[in-house]
């Protein structure tokens, strides 16, 4: 195959070395910061038979190439534009100035929460065993039960000390002094923020203010706001802090400013914020019921398109760590949304005469299958419409039957059929039910409402 041949054509499809400020990939995209998406001939690029679909997300512009090529195809368009090839992290920076306000807001909350995703659905595989084996009687109050249980919910009960490690790296600052903030604010001394319900028992007066000793274990808010503002505190001391004195003064005035910041105001502030969002969402999950879960099954699709849903780790995180909620009702209707897409674009597999668009469709409604939805929504459904619409339907009735049921997860990030490992077992059938109702519903939608000819007999 002629890698040199394909990034040649590509090329002046995208308006040209020029027009690209960014050229990086991931393990089946060609990632782009363009410096003006309008000179792309999107038309042109995807009727290339190497382009399995473009599509913008995240201020950039990817093109499927599929595994292997997309490595060469890189390589190739490199050496042609003169470029240095950046990392997926640069790159994803870069494009982030290009967004707007509440994209990059989110965008912000998903560099933070995706490298703590694995450690929280480790615990929560954890708390499914535990949960699986009391519900079938196989176990007991021993002491390997009581070991296990611990291990399942140290995620959750050290969870600011790894979302301000993590939060730091975001916000430039030093992760290590973030992680003794976190440390601070979940300190011992501090009164378990679970025991709060019984009542607050000492206070601090300080500057005149009564201020109560009770820890943020459990939240996600308060930690976010500290270490966001101790890295700002951080980074002007650097400027004025002589570099002999820099080792010394700056660590110590920036944990000491910033812990007090913290303790004083950030934290019983964020603990506020934060409760509301988890209690009114538990309100309308509660009140709201089946209808609630029909508009958010529903809508979620439309929030993926803009980028906005990755700022749902954080609520999702909060549902979990609020010790009055402690569970993570949302994960299964974006589960359910997720699916729909892929029964969507299998429907579009079937009815499609176009090879191309056939090649593209079944691996994309597999993956959704395992909560992987970018190729079915940008590469498929959305560029027919129908089957866009029919998904969201199949979301929809996905949604409402899972909120009907009340079925929850123990973790985050991770939906379809792998979301069946984080479902407690009572609730095991139910989500089941719901996969194949929004993919069954997505399906029989995208058939009925079809392809306009035009589209279906296209490039056969």
């Amino acid at each position: 195959m002629n890698y040199q041949q394909i990034a040649a054509d590509i090329l002046p499809l995208v308006g040209g070395a020029d027009n690209i400020d960014s050229i990086a990939h991931c393990a089946t995209r060609l990632r782009l910061v363009l410096k003006d998406t309008q000179g792309v001939d999107k038309a042109r690029l995807d009727a290339l038979d190497s382009v399995k679909g473009s599509f913008v997300n995240g201020g950039q512009f990817q093109i499927v190439l599929g595994q292997g090529m997309v490595n060469h195809v890189c390589a190739a368009l490199i050496a042609s534009t003169g470029l240095n090839q950046a990392s997926t992290q640069e790159s994803k920076k870069l494009a982030a100035a290009r967004l707007g306000l509440a994209q990059r807001l989110a965008q912000t909350l998903s560099n933070i929460f995706v490298p703590i995703i694995p450690v929280i659905v480790a615990c929560g595989l954890l708390m499914g065993v535990i949960g699986t084996a009391k519900t079938l009687g196989l176990a007991s109050d021993t002491p390997w039960l009581q070991m296990v249980d611990m291990f399942s919910n140290t995620a959750f009960v050290f969870l600011p000390i790894l979302i301000a490690f993590s939060a730091a790296r975001e916000f430039n600052g030093n992760p290590f002094l973030a992680a003794a903030l976190g440390g601070i604010m979940i300190h011992p001394a501090l009164q378990n923020a679970w025991t709060v319900g019984s009542g607050i028992h000492e206070y601090w007066t300080l500057f005149g203010m009564h201020v109560a000793k009770v820890g943020y274990q459990g939240t996600v808010l308060p930690v976010l706001l500290a270490v966001w503002v101790q890295s700002h505190i951080e980074r002007q001391l650097r400027r004025i802090v002589p570099n002999s004195l820099d080792l010394i003064l700056t660590p110590f005035l920036t944990l000491m400013c910033s812990a007090l910041i913290a303790l004083l105001l950030i934290g019983p502030f964020g603990r506020m914020l934060g409760d509301a969002i988890s209690i009114s969402l538990m309100l309308i999950y509660q009140y709201g019921g089946a209808l609630a879960g029909l508009l958010f099954g529903g809508l979620y699709s439309l929030v993926v398109i803009t980028g906005v849903h990755h700022s749902f780790h954080a609520i999702e995180a909060g549902l979990l760590s609020n010790p009055v909620i402690g569970k993570n009702f949302l994960l299964p209707i974006w589960s359910m949304a997720n699916v729909a897409q892929g029964g969507a674009a299998l429907a579009v597999f079937f009815r499609t005469q176009d090879n191309k668009v056939r090649q593209i469709a079944l691996p994309a409604a597999l993956s959704c299958l395992l909560g992987i939805t970018e190729a079915a929504i940008f590469g498929v459904n959305l560029r027919f419409v129908r089957p866009f619409v029919a998904a969201a339907l199949g979301g929809a009735l996905g949604g409402a039957w899972v909120v009907f049921n009340q079925v929850s997860m123990s973790a985050i990030g991770v939906t379809g059929l792998p979301g069946i490992a984080i479902v407690p077992a009572g609730s095991m059938l139910f989500y089941i039910a719901g996969l194949l109702i929004a993919f069954g519903s997505a399906f029989a939608g995208s058939w009925l409402l079809g392809l306009k000819a035009q589209d279906a007999k296209r490039e056969q």
